[in-house]
């Protein structure tokens, strides 16, 4: 029993001179300074006060936002700025762990932490994130880069006959997953020296099987233009643009984007330059030609019926359809756009042959035999074109030169005509387009022209007569050629004048040899009348 008395005491007095030993005149919170030994992520933070840790911590972060990192997938890598990503830190949570080491938990964990400092310094985390959304997008963006896509199982044609084509699996990024695995990365592992970071990836499998390819067979829709007046040129971007067409395979719910499908409109895509319209005037870039690739796709698609997502009529009326049946494709505002709406794949075949374009749709027709679709082209209105001419000063009299021909303007629309057995069924209007009357551009050399004439052409050209514009350029004289008339005219002038000086000289000449003659006359008159008068009286 004594004993035990003796143990209490001797307890409580432990326990006593322990409460003495952890008293510590309290600080005011701005004194408090973290332990030595102390980094959050790479910042010492060593005796700094909670506000001098912060701002440390801010500037550090601060600095980081030009540092690269590559983002490794499949196929290659991107890289990315810490700025890109939205890197952030939560620099409070940081420095408020900091201040506490040493200070916070139990005595032995206080005791246990100041030990730690004396052997080796203890690292904090920084509480480093990244910006999901933000990094998402740029991931998005540029996924094409870091995957490799599958090759879907297809089809090829050959000899009218199908023949199976297997695919092959890809690699995708996995975005949402590899945005978590950036932001765990820089979280937990990064030690800024080591910038690359493994994104996720999934394999893809190909689409389609051989049973159902198996199912195109039939032919839904098809359609062909001539483009064998076409120049060399134009030529080719028709059949280098159908030939990137040609194969195509959508599996139900696909979309098909045929500017995507064959662009970029460049030499080293195969295109030339030929003949394109922009803004109702004729212009050359490369790819000219490449709308009538898209006209007659979109004429065998609607045969086939499938559901057209985007279309625009040209500017001007084309030559190798009836208004309201052809699809322009311009920059990024003019498209041709469909999607399979059907439960069975399409086949897309296109090929040119003998100057005229051809593409037939392929798939499982399920239409019953005896109905029959049509459509019909309708112009509703019509606008003349009218001529326009260029007066040019830098060209010479003579020059005629027509730089666009007419176009006339209309408004058409499609009609889609179902016949079942042969009786009409239905009439619906399909597209409505709106043509612009292009005008007739001449361009007339005027360099030199004097007053006179240029002043008769210019109210020729008022008129628009072009008969009346052609008279009167024929007539245009240049100055020179007005200067040198007048001076022929003054030689003229003066020459007759000489002319008429010459004969008056003349006329008073002849007056006195007259008067020297009658002299004469008189005088032999006068001897003869003596002589006679002599003989007279002898």
């Amino acid at each position: 029993m004594k004993n035990l008395k003796r143990l209490g005491v001797l307890l409580t007095a432990v326990g006593a001179i322990c409460l003495m030993t952890n008293i510590h005149p309290v600080k005011a919170a701005e004194d408090v300074t973290i332990a030595d030994g102390v980094y959050i992520g790479n910042v010492n933070v060593s005796s700094m006060t909670e506000k001098q840790a912060q701002s440390a911590v801010e500037e550090y972060v601060a600095g980081l936002m030009d540092t690269t990192f590559t983002l490794k997938g499949e196929s290659g890598s991107v890289s990315m700025t810490a700025q890109d990503m939205g890197v952030s830190a939560d620099v409070n949570t940081a420095v408020t762990e900091a201040v506490a080491l040493g200070r916070a938990g139990s005595l032995i964990n206080r005791y246990k932490t100041t030990e730690d400092l004396k052997k080796q310094p203890i690292v904090l985390d920084m509480h480093l994130s990244v910006d999901k959304q933000a990094t998402a997008q740029k991931l998005y963006k540029d996924s094409d880069k870091l995957s490799v896509a599958a090759v879907d199982n297809g089809l090829t044609r050959e000899n009218g006959a199908f023949q199976f084509v297997k695919g092959k699996e890809g690699v995708e990024v996995n975005i949402v997953d590899s945005v978590y695995a950036i932001n765990d990365f820089l979280a937990e592992e990064w030690d800024g020296t080591n910038n690359e970071i493994e994104l996720v990836t999934d394999v893809v499998e190909p689409r389609g099987n051989e049973e159902e390819l198996a199912q195109v067979t039939d032919l839904l829709g098809s359609f062909s233009t001539d483009f064998s007046t076409s120049g060399a040129g134009r030529a080719k971007n028709v059949t280098n643009g159908c030939s990137k067409i040609n194969g195509t395979i959508l599996y139900p719910g696909d979309s098909f984007d045929m500017a995507k499908t064959v662009s970029p409109f460049t030499q080293e895509n195969g295109y030339e330059l030929a003949g394109a319209y922009q803004n109702g005037t004729t212009v050359e870039s490369f790819g000219g030609g490449i709308c009538q690739v898209a006209t007659t796709l979109y004429n065998a698609v609607i045969r086939a019926e499938l559901e057209i997502t985007m279309r625009f009529n040209h500017s001007m009326l084309v030559s190798y359809v009836q208004p309201s049946m052809d699809a322009a494709i311009a920059g990024d505002y003019k498209d041709l756009r469909f999607k399979n709406n059907l439960d069975a794949p399409v086949y897309i075949e296109g090929y040119c042959s003998g100057g005229v374009i051809y593409f037939n749709v392929y798939g499982k027709e399920t239409r019953p035999a005896n109905r029959e679709i049509s459509f019909e082209s309708e112009t509703v209105s019509t606008t003349d074109p009218e001529t326009k001419f260029n007066l040019d000063s830098s060209l010479a009299i003579g020059y005629w030169s027509v730089d666009q021909s007419a176009h006339t303007g209309c408004v058409a629309q499609l009609w889609k005509i179902v016949k079942v057995d042969g009786e009409q069924q239905s009439r619906d209007l399909f597209n409505k387009s709106n043509y612009q009357a292009s005008p007739k551009i001449i361009t007339i050399g005027t360099k030199g022209a004097n007053k006179e004439t240029l002043a008769a052409l210019k109210e020729a050209v008022a008129t628009g007569d072009e008969a009346k514009v052609r008279s009167a350029a024929s007539s245009l004289k240049t100055v020179e050629e007005s200067k040198k008339e007048e001076e022929d005219k003054k030689d003229q002038e003066n020459t007759s004048d000489s002319d008429d000086k010459k004969d008056d000289s003349k006329k008073d000449d002849s007056s006195d040899d007259n008067k020297s003659d009658n002299k004469t006359d008189n005088k032999l008159d006068n001897a003869s009348s003596k002589s006679d008068s002599e003989e007279s009286s002898n």
